[in-house]
């Protein structure tokens, strides 16, 4: 008998990995011993983040899941090449990452292909711009201060000096609406390689077979940035480009998708090679496999039927904050939102600049980012208006009733917030109202 149990064993040990838990509280023990510092930062962040209400719409709140795999011991390794082609030894679990990423990334969107290795948003969109164009060719994209953006061709960006942007606008008098006509009669003269949609501050939803159309009438590829709404559209509740035949769709993983900070890229198969060689060795080296891990997770997550009862739950948040914002007097930018963010026009709603916006809402703990709006006369850092988003607050919890009431509280303070008083009863309030929402990984 004795034999037998020890044989057993012993083959249990050969055919799993050898596993050590290390709790997590024991790496905040050794990280406060060793650097209280930056462990005093990062207990301060963690608050901020219980106390107040989140309504940057580029920002969210993650699964627990996805900060053990982002802060894995995967950060050591290097994997540079693709599963199956890598330049290093060692890729075995590796390779299972990457190829259960790219896999989910396919599933969740419906593509042909997925890269998953850009580190981020800004990369993402040069490895695209830079496997289908040479220096000084001309890509049709949205103006910034229409809901453009930063990567889209703003002349401050490398690629803006790089590459030639035609821009287009959007009619702010008729809800947002692009002028398809117009938008035709630029391709045909300008000639685009090509014809890109997306937007970082646009409150619709498009409409891209008509950008398809224009494309296809200059021989230009389609490329759409779903960065915001890429977790909406892929839980089927927002429009997927891929559906109506673009070839290249770029998106972030933080955001709407509740994953880490990575990014997408999705194509048809005819453009994988070119893809793949253009975020590496074309633009990067290693790609941070923590991060890809990190991405499967959040794919994994966005597959399940709760995920779309979380998109949904996104919308009808928007909406309620939306329509209430305008009860209470505030201009909204192409007059409320299809999707999941708004902007207001701050300097017609209370006669004060979106960097001074900003500032009112993080004295009473509701943070938002100041933004430009369409056609601003005022400077990027001293802009128009202020731009939120309901990811984050639906995240936690809350639904349509709490929407009212953080609408009602954003427009008490924006119109009397030279009331200290006022000011200091609404904080309270506001994080006496955050104590009933958990942070995910937080609580």
């Amino acid at each position: 008998m004795p034999e037998k149990k020890q044989k057993q064993s012993s083959e249990h040990s050969s055919s799993q990995p050898f596993i050590r838990e290390i709790p997590e509280n024991a790496n905040r023990e050794r990280l406060l011993q060793n650097d209280p510092d930056v462990f005093a930062a990062i207990r301060g962040e963690e608050e901020r983040e219980r106390r107040g209400i989140e309504l940057i719409p580029s920002e969210n709140y993650t699964y627990p899941e996805v900060l053990a795999a982002n802060g894995s011991i995967l950060t050591n390794k290097y994997a540079e090449g693709y599963p199956g082609r890598r330049y290093y030894g060692g890729q075995e679990f590796t390779d299972r990452i990457e190829r259960l990423a790219i896999e989910r990334a396919q599933k969740v969107f419906g593509a042909e292909h997925a890269n998953v290795q850009a580190l981020s948003g800004s990369p993402m969109n040069q490895a695209v711009y830079l496997a289908f164009l040479k220096p000084g060719d001309t890509v049709l994209g949205m103006d910034l201060s229409h809901g453009g953006h930063l990567t889209h061709g703003a002349p401050v960006s490398h690629m803006g000096k790089l590459f030639t942007f035609v821009r287009y606008k959007t009619d702010p008098e008729n809800a947002g609406k692009i002028d398809f006509d117009a938008l035709m009669k630029t391709a045909l003269e300008t000639k685009p390689k090509i014809v890109l949609c997306g937007y970082t501050s646009y409150p619709r939803d498009y409409d891209y077979e008509d950008f398809k159309k224009v494309a296809d009438a200059v021989g230009a590829i389609t490329m759409a940035d779903i960065s915001h709404i890429g977790g909406l559209v892929a839980a089927g509740v927002m429009s997927n480009p891929l559906a109506s035949g673009f070839d290249i769709v770029t998106t972030t993983t933080h955001k709407s998708l509740r994953g880490p900070r990575g990014s997408l890229i999705l194509c048809k198969a005819k453009y994988a090679d070119v893809i793949d060689k253009s975020v590496f060795p074309g633009l990067q080296g290693g790609p941070h496999m923590q991060t890809i891990a990190a991405i499967a997770v959040a794919l994994g997550k966005a597959l399940a039927p709760e995920f779309k009862q979380y998109a949904e739950q996104v919308l009808k948040n928007a909406r309620a904050l939306a329509a209430r914002l305008a009860e209470n007097g505030a201009t909204l930018i192409t007059g409320g939102t299809d999707n999941h963010m708004m902007v207001i026009d701050t300097v017609k709603s209370f006669g004060i600049d979106g960097k001074q916006a900003e500032i009112i809402l993080d004295s009473v703990s509701i943070t938002t980012n100041k933004q430009i709006i369409p056609d601003d006369p005022n400077p990027p850092l001293r802009p128009s208006g202020i731009r939120l988003g309901t990811p984050a607050a639906t995240t936690r919890g809350m639904k349509e009733e709490e929407m009212i009431r953080i609408g009602d509280w954003m427009t008490a303070a924006l119109k009397h917030f030279r009331d200290d008083r006022l000011l200091g009863g609404i904080r309270r309030d506001v994080e006496a109202f955050c104590r009933r929402y958990p942070v995910p990984g937080l609580d």
